[in-house]
């Protein structure tokens, strides 16, 4: 299947991995058209009676009704379906967006014969237009009827600006049984970790409680989902949802106290981190992914916050794309974080190389290696407070014209 939008592919891209099936998942897509497109804009993804639900979503108050119900769905704790639709975030609304969400879970429930709660929605395109409540009928009664499908095409049809299909997969020993767990996502612009602007889903046959689900989940996603940023805004429509099956039938997971708890939180970290990654890599217009340690901040949280201000900064973005070692714009990016700094303990730091130390130019500092390192697609930043033990990693891509070419006619 071709890419979702007549894009260039990232040249950042990674192959789609060799994912496995998830028992008690069945993923079907469909063509619903909420776009004059040639492709599937519409997924469903059938769950196994008993999936336990966990979620993360965005934090931005003009927030789509998807997101409104999906909180209160996750507080339920259990799901049966999930709906995605591409090209309309259905986000600012009103009333007539919340019909077309009811509209569409009523619709799956019935099919399923279950609660209208246990269906979860998510939408992600243009904001302001409220889903086509026609097109969108159409839509699942088709997907309810399609052939089952690939988790690569599933993660085709859930993208827009995305040039590349985006999935993870891990595994873990819960005691003497391996579960598997596969992750999905879409990405690529407003992108910002204000929880991350995305639409990403975790699918595990483990068995796990979801209070515990949703400690991991939480947990999870302040280490990655909510350290990525491409472009400094947060979407109204992000969310990040997990469906625990129960099927590999381990010992039901209910704290860290349990017996192979901490693998499987390590497992969907390592899934959680690959997807975040995934959507860097997609960043709109990149060229370049790029990593920001902070170290020697005050609290980890600091020195987030820190690295954030580094990897959303325009000037620092535009130096990278450029492959101009410019560690003045970096100074200048953790000057204005608005956290605890000092100008004498700084050092600033590319590729492995010091070009600051202590407030001052390295006295022997060669650029050769550090331009070198810029030439490449991986680049490495490192920020040393001398404050602290705060350390923290923060990931993002550079700023090109492709930015700008992509955003400025999104409508058209």
């Amino acid at each position: 299947m071709a890419p979702v939008m007549d894009l260039a592919r990232s040249p950042l891209a990674l192959p789609f991995p060799d994912m496995p099936p998830v028992d008690g998942v069945t993923l079907r897509v469909a063509r619903a058209d909420y776009k004059d497109w040639d492709r599937a804009d519409l997924t469903y993804a059938e769950l196994a009676e008993g999936t336990a639900l966990a979620g993360v979503f965005t934090r931005n108050v003009c927030c789509s009704t998807e997101v409104e119900m999906g909180r209160e769905q996750v507080k339920l704790g259990q799901a049966r379906a999930l709906i995605v639709n591409a090209g309309n975030s259905n986000a600012f609304t009103g009333y007539r967006g919340r019909e077309a969400v009811e509209q569409i879970m009523a619709q799956v429930a019935h099919h399923l014969d279950c609660a209208p709660s246990d269906v979860l929605v998510s939408s992600t395109g243009v904001i302001g237009v409220p889903l086509p409540k026609d097109k969108a009928q159409h839509g699942v009664a088709a997907v309810l009827e399609a052939t089952p499908c690939s988790w690569e095409e599933a993660t085709h049809a859930i993208g827009t600006t995305d040039t590349f299909a985006k999935g993870a997969t891990a595994s873990a020993m819960i005691g003497d049984t391996r579960v598997v767990l596969n992750g999905i996502i879409k990405g690529s612009g407003m992108i910002a970790p204000d929880m991350a602007t995305m639409l990403g889903y975790i699918f595990t046959d483990a068995a796990v409680e979801p209070q515990f689900f949703q400690q991991c989940l939480s947990a999870a996603n302040e280490r990655t989902y909510s350290c990525i940023t491409v472009d400094s805004d947060t979407s109204t429509s992000d969310t990040v949802l997990g469906f625990a099956t129960g099927k590999a039938d381990n010992a039901i997971l209910s704290s860290f106290e349990d017996a192979g708890a901490d693998a499987f939180m390590a497992a969907l970290e390592d899934v959680c981190r690959q997807l975040a990654h995934l959507v860097v890599r997609d960043g709109e217009g990149a060229t370049k992914f790029i990593t920001v340690s902070v170290t020697g901040a005050k609290s980890d949280e600091s020195a987030r916050r820190v690295g954030l201000a580094v990897a959303n900064s325009p000037l620092v973005k535009t130096a990278i794309a450029g492959a101009d070692a410019n560690w003045g714009r970096v100074v200048m990016a953790v000057g204005k974080a608005g956290e605890p700094a000092d100008r004498d303990t700084l050092s600033i730091g590319f590729g492995g190389t010091c070009a600051a130390r202590n407030g001052l130019p390295v006295a022997d500092y060669d650029e050769t290696p550090v331009a070198q390192h810029l030439q490449g697609d991986e680049i490495d930043i490192s920020v040393d407070l001398g404050i602290g033990d705060g350390r923290a990693t923060v990931w993002t891509c550079d700023l090109t014209h492709g930015y700008i070419d992509i955003n400025a006619d999104y409508r058209t």
